[in-house]
């Protein structure tokens, strides 16, 4: 089998499930194949987020990745898009971290951020992940899902399959 045959077939076995839980919190849920670590490795290191994290179909390309991931730490995600002269940078602070289990952040880009809280739980060699965007507002979150940025998910979620099918512990953990 392909790498291209084999990434779709886990991403059919792995199905992203976005979903509205409140007015103010959208979660998102999915199975990755491999152990917490490698998986919590690649949402914590910056050389692997810039991998996977911008969905090719938005148009956008990762400019430069900066991420303390300790709780009091920050990130900053700077990213281009043809459309735009100016690119687009996305920051916060990690409220949270808890190695392979747990991290929260803010999303502090704009007066309406969210909160988001992700966690890892390994069963058996594979990784449930579970993400939550909890926003200010009703309204704040109804732009967010009607911009369409809450769509890309599943396709970033595809490009973490190819991260983790492609870097083995050693290198992630």
């Amino acid at each position: 089998m392909d790498e291209t045959t084999e990434n779709n077939v886990l991403a059919a076995k792995n199905h992203t499930e976005v979903s509205r839980r409140s007015e103010r919190e959208l979660v998102i849920t999915r199975t990755f194949d491999g152990p917490t670590h490698l998986v919590f490795g690649a949402w914590t290191k910056p050389d692997l987020l810039m991998r996977w994290w911008a969905p090719k179909s938005f148009g956008i390309t990762f400019v430069s990745c900066e991420a303390d991931v300790r709780t009091g730490g920050s990130y900053r995600f700077v990213f281009g898009h043809p459309a735009s002269d100016q690119p687009m940078a996305f920051f916060g602070r990690y409220i949270e971290v808890t190695p392979n289990r747990r991290l929260v952040w803010t999303n502090e880009e704009g007066v309406e951020g969210s909160v988001t809280t992700v966690t890892f739980a390994e069963k058996d060699g594979r990784t449930l992940v579970v993400v939550s965007d909890l926003y200010p507002s009703k309204d704040a979150l109804d732009a967010t899902i009607t911009s369409g940025s809450t769509g890309a998910y599943p396709e970033q979620f595809k490009e973490l399959d190819t991260v983790l099918a492609a870097f083995g512990a050693d290198t992630v953990g």
